[in-house]
């Protein structure tokens, strides 16, 4: 049995999601686990999802609005214990710096790059890696 991860997608937009998702796939790469989506379109329901547990990694919008991927990163890596590592998609490559105040692990700009997203995906769901450094900028 190959196994599963469950990846987080926040956004308030429908079609950012799905973008998400077809960009990373089932596989984002060969050596990565299945992965599982829940989405989520808004603060509460994303708070909800954490709390639950089981969730791998998050993939968060910068431009969901009114609580913003950027915001929600930082709130989370400060509340959620052994929050999962984060990609996070920004409107804007000027805006990785932003990112970075942010914690999240990795950073892909709209518009949305399949292969950055996929290669990005793919690496928080392998092994941690240390220093938390930014990648996909």
């Amino acid at each position: 049995m190959q196994p599963t991860a469950t990846v987080l997608v926040y956004s308030d937009d429908a079609n950012t999601r799905e973008q998400v998702r077809l960009a990373a796939g089932r596989k984002p790469a060969a050596d990565a686990p299945t992965v599982e989506y829940v989405e989520c379109a808004t603060l509460p329901a994303l708070l909800s999802a954490l709390e639950e547990g089981g969730v791998d990694a998050c993939v968060l919008d910068g431009e969901t609005s009114p609580a913003g991927g950027m915001g929600v990163c930082r709130q989370i890596k400060d509340e959620i214990y052994e929050c999962p590592p984060v990609l996070l998609l920004i409107g804007r490559p000027q805006d990785a710096w932003l990112a970075t105040w942010s914690r999240a692990e990795a950073v892909v700009s709209h518009p949305l790059d399949p292969a950055a997203v996929a290669s990005s995906l793919a690496g928080l769901l392998g092994q941690p890696r240390p220093g938390g450094a930014l990648t996909g900028v």
